[in-house]
């Protein structure tokens, strides 16, 4: 990767000197004016890979019309058309163009729904416009923009340095290393301009820690690693949903070819035309094939999709609905989920727990002139602490980093040049010699240690984290390091509180009433972590902390992440091996998180959940964004998962069930029988008017019994239910042979129309029956639904009695006929009800349309 060059242009800015940089670029120190951005903007356009909507929309036409099927009706219809019979050429180009256009159009609609939501959450970037900073959305930026990196950020375009403080860049998406690179600016470069030029970055990959400012040099198309980099960052791997579908239209064309082969067969045996046989077969494969599968899934997830926003969660990808409807457990962090996240300060105290407005000043100062990213705690020093900043002027920092677990800033006042840092007290507290109190400075001795860490052990039990303020006067020099944060005087300490959150307790009760069970993994000390989780109705009998957690086997912690709620002390490694542990006991694991360091665990998640204004890293690595750390808008999706899936479910239960019925039933009557027992282009009608009847599915509604619980994708349930219930709709078709052939004597005619008739109404009716597990008479279909199924079945009927029945070789049947129809349908959906209770109740203990018990 490292050899990959950029356009020629790019290549050169690369290694322009800086000073002339702004000149080649048309740019400034201020950054662009807004004008001028916008002019390049239409030169250049977005920041994004070009023709990926054109090609999405050819590529969907392509696969409509490249299904084999689709083919070969497409080339016998040819056939047919030029061998004399142009009528039913017509008819079968007509609905097989019919049916793709449906398809397409519901799918497109649905997926540019889904798009919409998805661009409520497009990755900003930070930009210097008329000398001003301005959030704009990332696919805006334009070559000459001048942008600030900070930890957390994806880099949103090549670029080239023109500032860095202690910049790492995490490459290895690009590059194969796992290492982040260290990158700083360069006044004179020379040499690479790959993956490996130190005083470049490039779009797709990470900042690990530091900061940055940067002039961007290529955008979109233009940039080295664009196209790999998309691929990466936006391509999931397939979810358990989509596997079962594939395993699913596996089975269909197993048993599509055995059927059609039993009918070529059968064909040649009685010597029947080859072009007539062919064209049955294919109908019959046609008819069995759920061809719409793939828009009633795309249509119900993008439903599903559209509701969750209404709950102001977003689904990046539309396969993960169905992994955050079947969610078992739930991880998350405290903060913000169980508490408000506006944290307050509540005293700033000396080393030994007495007011102090020195270390509010001090710690006012550190987090007013820091240039990272801005914590809560910063914020509420910013908003609740004096200020003590007049007269200081700002010479360096030393930004955060997780190792060091604080911050540094150097500024002067007058002839005194002082060091302030801010961070947890466990990493700040020994790099300090000396404490202050009362204006005097003393050695930290044993003694003072002690009192110190009951002093914050005092505050942890009360659930309020605390950070340790420290300062020590520095000489002048042009860069200050880690090595400087020697020899500090403890100041004391800022103490903060959290609420909690007043619909918690309601939240995580809905969450566990609904098969998800609720653990908080938490960095802070168990001290606080037991204190709220308490407060929230928690089990907090055991806590275990990162310690414990270091000392256990992946199968140890696998029993002990299954039985304990909440875990203390965290560090990111620790919570990625408990995300693994319950994910090996066959846990479906979601992971709630918005930190640099979350995106491991969030990609190892089954359901990686992220907020809005969590860091690019956590939300780009996420499956599904909430629009804020709610709980009871997490819940709300969770229920609406449920409630897609359950709709995709039903479609695949009676389509399945019904189509293989139906073809079984054609294929053995083509046996025995000698004439077709339907015409293929009859077919097409009957399968094209059938998925009329099913495409409304999407917006069915589900019963609460559905909702209740986890669910999962069941292949075996699905095969199952299709062998169960399939028989008994040849049993009907067989029924309805005898009553055509031995009591009415129909002609070949009335028995095509008398089947038809009878097939298309029992298998479209029977929808009532299976699109509920429960009684369907208690059971409430969506009015659309009804509408569709009652329309399909009234055009049937009538069909035969219109001209264009008569195009399609239809006749008027006995009204006698219509007489056994309502009986045999009728008793046809008494007893799919009562195979379908035996069947459910069979799977009852864990079985039941795709629901899922933990182990």
């Amino acid at each position: 990767m490292n050899d990959v060059s950029h356009t020629s242009a790019a290549t050169d800015l690369a290694l322009v000197p800086q000073a002339r940089l702004f000149d080649r670029l048309g740019s400034t120190r201020d950054g662009l004016p807004q004008a001028e951005a916008l002019r390049r903007l239409a030169a250049h356009g977005p920041n994004e890979a070009d023709g990926n909507e054109r090609a999405g929309h050819f590529a969907a036409l392509v696969e409509l019309f490249g299904n084999p099927l689709v083919l070969m009706l497409l080339a016998a219809a040819a056939v047919s058309g030029f061998l004399g019979d142009r009528a039913g050429a017509a008819i079968i180009v007509a609905i097989v163009l019919m049916s793709i256009t449906l398809n397409y159009t519901l799918s497109y609609r649905s997926k540019l729904a889904a798009e919409r939501l998805r661009q409520e959450i497009a990755p900003i970037a930070r930009v210097l416009r008329d000398g001003i900073w301005c959030d704009v959305p990332r696919r805006e930026l334009v070559p000459g923009d001048v942008i600030r990196l900070m930890a957390g950020d994806r880099v949103p375009a090549d670029a080239r340095l023109l500032e860095a403080r202690e910049l790492h860049v995490q490459q290895s998406a690009l590059t194969g290393e796992s290492a982040p690179a260290e990158k700083d600016a360069c006044e004179e470069p020379h040499g690479s301009t790959g993956a490996d030029a130190q005083h470049l970055v490039f779009l797709g990959t990470s900042v690990a820690a530091g900061t940055a400012t940067a002039i961007v040099l290529a955008t979109g198309s233009d940039t080295a690693f664009g196209d790999v980099a998309a691929r990466l960052s936006e391509r999931p791997p397939p979810t358990e949903f989509e596997r079962g579908l594939a395993g699913f239209a596996r089975l269909i064309m197993r048993t599509v070819f055995g059927l059609v082969l039993v009918v070529l067969l059968a064909g040649i045996v009685f010597h029947r035309p080859l072009l007539e046989t062919l064209l049955f077969a294919l109908a019959l494969a046609v008819g069995l094939t759920p061809e719409f599968m793939p828009m009633i899934t795309t249509v119900t997830l993008a439903r599903g999709a559209m509701r969750m926003s209404r709950h102001r969660v977003v689904v990046k990808h539309l396969a993960a609905i169905e992994d955050f409807g079947s969610m078992t457990v739930l991880l998350s962090d405290k903060t913000g989920t169980l508490t408000r996240n506006e944290t307050e300060v509540f005293e700033a105290v000396d080393p030994l727990g007495k007011p102090s407005p020195r270390t509010e000043g001090l710690a006012h100062l550190n987090s007013s002139l820091q240039t990272g990213i801005r914590s809560p705690l910063d914020e509420a020093i910013l908003r609740d602490c004096a200020s003590a900043q007049e007269g200081f002027r700002k010479l360096d920092e030393i930004p955060f980093d997780f190792e060091r677990r604080r911050l540094s800033v150097v500024a002067e006042h007058g002839d005194e040049i002082l060091l302030v840092s801010k961070g947890a007290p466990e990493f700040v507290i020994p790099r300090c010699a000396s404490c202050e109190v009362d204006g005097s400075n003393h050695k930290l001795g044993g003694d003072e240690l002690k009192d110190i860490a009951r002093i914050c052990d005092s505050y942890a039990r009360q659930g309020m984290r605390v950070l340790a303020v420290a300062y020590r006067s520095v000489d002048r020099k042009s860069r200050y390091t880690t090595a400087d944060e020697d020899d500090l005087v403890l100041a004391g300490f800022i103490v903060f509180a959290d609420p909690v959150l007043p619909d918690a307790a309601d939240s995580l009760r809905a969450l566990v009433r609904d098969g998800i069970a609720v653990k908080i993994l938490s960095g802070d000390n168990e001290f606080v972590v037991r204190h709220v989780c308490e407060q929230v109705g928690l089990d907090t009998r055991e806590v275990v902390t990162g310690t414990q957690v270091e000392q256990l086997d992946q199968d140890a912690l696998g029993i002990v992440a299954e039985r304990a709620s909440v875990f203390a002390r965290l560090n990111p490694a620790q919570k990625h091996r408990i995300v693994l542990a319950l994910k090996n006991r066959r846990y479906v694991v979601g992971f709630l998180g918005d930190g640099i360091n979350d995106a491991p665990s969030l990609h190892a998640a089954d359901v990686g959940i992220s907020v809005a204004n969590a860091v690019d890293v956590a939300r780009e690595a996420a499956d599904i964004v909430l629009g804020q750390r709610d709980l009871g808008a997490l819940h709300a999706g969770v229920i609406e998962g449920r409630r897609a899936f359950a709709n995709v479910t039903k479609y695949l239960l009676m389509g399945t069930s019904s189509n293989f019925g139906n073809m079984l039933s054609m294929a053995a009557a083509s046996l025995v029988l000698p004439f077709l027992p339907m015409l293929p282009t009859q077919i097409l009608l009957n399968n094209f008017m059938y998925d009329i009847a099913q495409i409304t599915i999407p917006g069915d509604n589900v019963d609460a019994s559905q909702l209740q619980a986890p669910r999962r994708w069941d292949i075996r349930l699905i095969r199952r239910f299709m062998l169960g219930v399939g028989p008994i709709s040849s049993l009907y078709d067989f029924l309805t042979f005898y009553m055509l052939l031995a009591l009415l004597h129909a002609s070949e005619a009335e028995f095509h129309t008398g089947w038809f008739i009878e097939s298309l109404a029992t298998q479209a009716l029977v929808l009532f029956v299976i699109r509920t597990t429960g009684n369907p008479l208690r059971s409430r279909p969506s009015k659309t639904l009804v509408a569709s199924v009652l329309a399909v079945v009234i055009a049937g009927i009538a069909l035969p009695f219109t001209p264009l029945g008569t195009d399609f070789g239809f006749v008027p049947v006995p009204p006698v006929f219509f007489a056994f129809l309502a009986v045999a349908t009728i008793t046809y959906l008494l007893l799919v009800e009562l195979v379908k209770r035996r069947f459910f109740r069979d799977d009852a203990a864990g079985q039941a349309p795709g629901r899922y018990m933990p182990p």
